[in-house]
């Protein structure tokens, strides 16, 4: 196959004319096109005009004709992935992954279609309990500590966006983008600017690739918590479950999550290698749909092959601060995520269809490990910790958030009543002063952004706009160490750091990259159970 790119559609032009484009651009008779791919779809919006621009693989019949007279034309890169070559060493235990997030599960899945036959371990439960536990806890303010947004079947992506956007270019990206489409996931991932699945279609999603994993000779077990890892001679050996049960270990795979606190403590008193890292707080920022419609789309706003626009925003302040919009949810609702009692998260959320009013998104500053005044490796944790508990007393009781709006916040003033923007966080919002609940740095900062960053995006400083408290679990606070050529932790050998959770990814594809490269280390290194 040959790459083409640059391949434009108007609004009102349909796919369907996509083999015509090509014939025209490759100079070629319709009957010579064999067939043909989108590899990428994204949307120009400059000069005050919108198209949608293509890049697409074509199979031609003259492929060597074509190539030798348009220089601007090349051949398609190696698009599938392909299995390692299993290695001769025997397993005396199968391997265990501890977490399903998507680190753990793309590990699990990799593993089970290779014969190796994983024992996932999950503190939270599936997600159709899940769904329950977190449903009672936005109505009624009850917090499931085992079962909530950040523990269960899927991890924390499940309850966002499904956002599957990356900027690691690997191979092995494709093979999540077809694995989440081969269990149910729409089709178009594979070829949008910014793909995403929507929390209600990832919901099935992750239980279908479950079910592939069991079917495959995978075994899952939900409500299994490790309570402490047993060690000798610099060598994992087993683990304990909830508490009392024990089980052998060779090989454990660790995507914990980045809000497993407690198992990084254990850890850290088993004497694993963990160094602070570098990560972000701030507030989930929202605004009306269609404000953020119109200032990037312009007349074309309501344009039906549009959709709801979304937003990537930066600025640097004048102390050399980083501020910037993370996990930004079109048509969304902004959640309540905690997984602590009387500590208060929120993140945001967004279904397939992006269709509710408001648009939110992260607005995150930077935090260096000198700003968390110990060298203590979990510093950062309690750094989290004293501000999501900040944000817990100023909302009052039962994980009531505080909010403020943009421009009292920009005034340095309590806010005393909702504007044009309504509040979509559950179970239900406490107006205050955000400067109680965050640190001087971080409303200094984000002050300073929010100006600068309305110059680029109209509307972003809106006085009605409402800021909600606080997001603190954008990324890990810590790096569980690792060699970098075996993915071994650097002083536990059989233990594997990775995804969110052990501080190596930063999102859904590039923790589920992390994940398919340690299986692929436990089979080059493993011959398969079935042999």
């Amino acid at each position: 196959m040959i790459r083409i790119n640059e391949v434009k559609l108007s609004l009102d032009e349909n796919q369907n004319i996509l083999k015509e484009k090509i014939g025209k651009k490759l100079k070629v008779k319709p009957e010579e096109i064999i067939d043909y791919k989108i590899f990428r779809e994204s949307i120009d919006a400059r000069k005050n005009n919108i198209s949608f621009v293509y890049t697409i693989d074509v199979m031609l019949k003259n492929e060597a004709h074509v190539l030798k007279k348009n220089k601007e034309v090349k051949k398609s890169p190696r698009l599938t992935y392909e299995d390692v070559e299993a290695g001769d060493e025997r397993l005396i235990h199968r391997p265990i992954i501890v977490g399903m997030g998507p680190a753990g599960m793309f590990a699990g899945l990799i593993l089970s279609q290779r014969g190796y036959n994983p024992i996932l371990l999950e503190r939270g439960q599936d997600v159709d309990t899940r769904s329950k536990d977190i449903d009672h806890f936005w109505k009624m303010g009850k917090l499931n500590p085992a079962s909530n947004v950040q523990f269960g079947e899927g991890g924390a992506g499940t309850f966002s966006d499904g956002k599957l956007t990356t900027r690691i270019k690997d191979i092995r990206c494709r093979k999540v983008l077809e694995e989440f489409i081969n269990a149910g996931a729409p089709k178009e991932i594979s070829y949008v600017q910014k793909p995403h699945i929507g929390t209600d279609i990832l919901k099935n999603v992750v239980k279908n690739m479950r079910k592939t994993i069991e079917d495959l000779g995978g075994e899952v077990r939900f409500g299994n918590k490790v309570t402490d890892f047993f060690i000798e001679n610099g060598a994992i050996k087993g683990l304990e479950i909830n508490g009392n049960d024990k089980i052998d270990a060779q090989e454990v795979i660790l995507a914990i999550g980045h809000s497993a606190r407690d198992t990084y403590e254990n850890l850290h008193e088993r004497g694993v290698k963990i160094r602070q890292k570098p990560f972000s707080i701030g507030v989930r920022i929202e605004h009306p749909q269609h404000v953020i419609d119109h200032a990037q789309y312009k007349e074309f706003a309501t344009h039906q092959r549009l959709g709801a626009a979304d937003y990537r925003l930066t600025y640097q302040t004048v102390k050399g601060r980083a501020v910037y919009t993370f996990c930004m949810c079109p048509g969304g609702s902004v959640v309540a995520a905690a997984s602590e009692e009387k500590r208060l998260v929120t993140n945001g959320m967004s279904e397939y269809r992006r269709d509710q009013e408001n648009a939110n998104s992260a607005l995150l500053v930077q935090v260096n490990t000198d700003d968390f005044g110990s060298d203590h490796p979990l510093a950062g944790v309690a750094f989290q910790r004293k501000w999501e508990q900040e944000a817990y007393l100023l909302g009052g009781s039962n994980f009531c958030a505080p909010v403020q709006l943009v421009g009292d916040f920009l005034r340095g003033e309590a806010s005393c009543e909702i504007g044009a923007v309504k509040p979509s966080y559950l179970p239900n919002v406490k107006l205050a002063n955000l400067e109680k609940c965050l640190p001087g740095f971080v409303i200094e900062s984000m002050k300073e952004a929010i100006v600068e960053m309305d110059k680029k995006l109209k509307g972003f400083a809106m006085n009605d706009a409402v800021m909600t408290g606080v997001e603190t679990r954008s990324s890990a606070p810590i790096r569980i160490e690792r060699d970098v050529d075996t993915l071994e932790s650097l002083n536990v050998e059989g233990l594997y750091p990775i995804g969110e959770g052990g501080g190596y990814a930063g999102g859904i594809v590039s923790a589920s990259v992390d994940g398919i490269k340690v299986a692929e280390m436990i089979i080059k290194k493993y011959r398969s159970l079935e042999k």
